[in-house]
């Protein structure tokens, strides 16, 4: 079958650099190229940002060029390498597992360098920021501090619960191995999401290829867990710096939020964390200017527009790297949070010694039918006074008819920034709606939804979305949750991760709970069937409990309000 695809080979070298081949500890060499500041000789030592990515380290979808020389005046040398078998560097391609060690000979290149000083930081986004975390895991004592973006040392992995539920799958997971693991370049295609079963577009495309992914293979049919960590956890090394920056409009948010609640409760390396907490998704388009329907704002389509950028960008990271790689200035200069509250009075940042904010505390709303609706009828209210009597309320997931995804592209959830008053309208949504607030109300760190659910069929996806809506009726997204279930009729708690955001007088908060959000996510066939080989589904109905003691509530995290 035909597949359209495009091939992105390595772009021009950039004539700026100083190009590398470095040696690892197989013989295999890594393209790697060395930025200096302008006029510093190339024998006078400093500290050393390292880039590692699988990207193109030339290429302008990350535009290391144009970021380099921004690192670069501020007296950094700045080295990038395209990772193991990508681009313009030997090895076998293959996604997460030789990062460690590769991360360790890097670093150990760099510390016998002139140029060096034996101080390392790392910097970036995504997969880049999961080998900084590989690079902590391999021990290298020049590594002092690291600054990772919109990541996770979870990235792509379909996490386990504690509770015994499950991460839904990213449809988006196999598409990445099939794009960017294939081979030292990457392919741009688009499956087709209507095609069944889910996973014929990628066979089609590896036969047009004349090739396939290994990475793909290990994840599919049946997943392989690939040994990350052949030096022991990250978390389990010497703590060092880490100030982490978190997206809230990041696809990618779950794996960071993961991260940090678990550094979180590690004394060594709590006392080592800083947030930035910004309204961004992954593609660092800012909530400010969305959306981006003009390209000459877009910074993926305009270098103009990514000059622009930079300073939000990397200065929060450049001003971390200060203290800990220079050490010019003192650890108590930096915030220990600094965090965008969406819609709040202010421009800019706020900070605070610690996240949740000083003096947050909880609210709870109880998911209640509406007065004058049947059983199951919709919408339903959202009310800090429990259901008096117990019932239950369902929604019907009919494969065949999925719940749309709101954005074209997950990553880039701003470059659009969809509204979702259209999704209360489906059969297929459970709605539940507040009263409008008179006075504004900030959301300020973990939401959660507690509930007991039933299904008809073997197991279930949930999703469960966080809306602000309107005066006007339109609907956006406030934060997000999802969970796969395979045991039903149980209580749980399902985490829909952190907001910070200022719910104005006027508007309402508004909850939708569904079993699909395709194709982002992988799509439920309704039945016990592999979801990538199903060829049909079943409809399947998935029934909640109101009131009593395992009705379903909201808890909330919110500024302290005045009594």
């Amino acid at each position: 079958m035909n597949v359209p695809f495009e091939t992105v080979t390595p772009a021009p070298a950039d004539p700026s650099a100083l190009p590398f081949r470095v040696r690892m500890r197989d013989g295999v060499r890594l393209a790697t190229d060395v930025y200096l500041p302008d006029g510093s000789p190339a024998d006078e030592p400093g500290p050393v940002i390292l880039v590692r990515l699988p990207y193109d380290k030339s290429g302008t979808y990350t535009s290391l060029p144009l970021i380099a020389p921004y690192l670069t005046r501020r007296g950094y040398r700045v080295v990038v390498q395209d990772v193991r078998g990508k681009f313009r560097s030997q090895g076998e391609t293959l996604l997460f597992v030789n990062e460690v060690h590769d991360g360790y000979d890097t670093i150990e290149w760099i510390t016998h360098q002139p140029w060096s000083d034996g101080t390392v930081g790392m910097w970036g986004d995504s997969y880049y920021g999961y080998t900084q975390w590989a690079a902590v895991a391999s021990g290298h004592r020049a590594l002092r501090a690291i600054a990772p973006r919109v990541t996770g040392t979870e990235l792509g992995q379909v996490v386990d619960n504690p509770d015994g539920t499950r991460d839904v799958e990213m449809g988006i997971h196999l598409g990445y191995m099939a794009t960017h693991y294939v081979g030292p370049d990457t392919y741009e295609w688009e499956p087709d999401p209507a095609r069944r079963p889910l996973i014929a577009p990628f066979e089609d495309f590896f036969q047009a290829l004349g090739r396939r992914s290994p990475s793909f293979d290990l994840a599919f049919p049946q997943e392989v867990r690939l040994r990350r960590w052949p030096e022991g956890h990250p978390f389990d090394h010497r703590a060092i710096p880490v100030l982490h920056t978190v997206g809230w409009y990041d696809n990618c948010a779950p794996w960071h939020w993961r991260d940090i609640e678990e550094l979180a409760r590690r004394p060594d390396w709590a006392n080592q964390q800083y947030l930035l907490i910004d309204a961004i998704d992954h593609e660092n388009y800012h909530l400010a200017g969305a959306p981006y329907d003009d390209e000459s704002r877009d910074h993926a389509h305009s270098r103009d527009a990514f000059r622009a950028l930079l300073p939000g960008y990397l200065d929060p990271a450049l001003d971390f790297f200060d203290v800990f790689l220079k050490r010019q200035g003192s650890p108590t200069d930096l915030p220990r949070v600094r965090w965008h509250l969406v819609h709040g009075d202010e421009d800019g940042f706020r900070t605070d010694a610690a996240w949740p904010p000083r003096g947050s505390e909880v609210m709870t709303l109880h998911l209640a039918p509406d007065a004058g609706a049947p059983d199951g009828g919709t919408p339903g209210c959202l009310g800090t006074t429990p259901p008096g009597d117990q019932s239950t309320a369902h929604w019907t997931h009919d494969p065949a008819d999925p719940v749309p995804s709101a954005a074209p592209n997950a990553f880039a959830y701003l470059q659009t920034n969809p509204r979702l008053q259209d999704w209360s309208k489906r059969g297929d949504v459970l709605v539940f709606d507040a009263d409008q607030t008179d006075v504004p109300l900030d959301l300020t760190g973990p939401v959660s939804l507690v509930l007991a659910l039933d299904t008809t069929g073997p197991s279930t996806d949930l999703f469960v979305k966080l809306l602000d809506v309107h005066p006007d009726g339109e609907a956006e997204l406030i934060a997000h949750g999802r969970v796969h279930i395979d045991d039903p009729a149980r209580s749980l708690t399902l985490s829909l991760g952190h907001a910070g955001y200022r719910l104005r007088p006027g508007h309402r908060l508004r909850l939708h709970l569904h079993s699909s959000d395709f194709p982002e996510f992988v799509l439920h066939p309704g039945t016990d069937e592999n979801p990538w080989l199903a060829t049909s589904g079943e409809r399947t109905t998935q029934r909640i409990r109101l009131g009593g003691a395992d009705g379903a509530r909201l808890t909330l995290t919110v500024a302290a309000r005045e009594r």
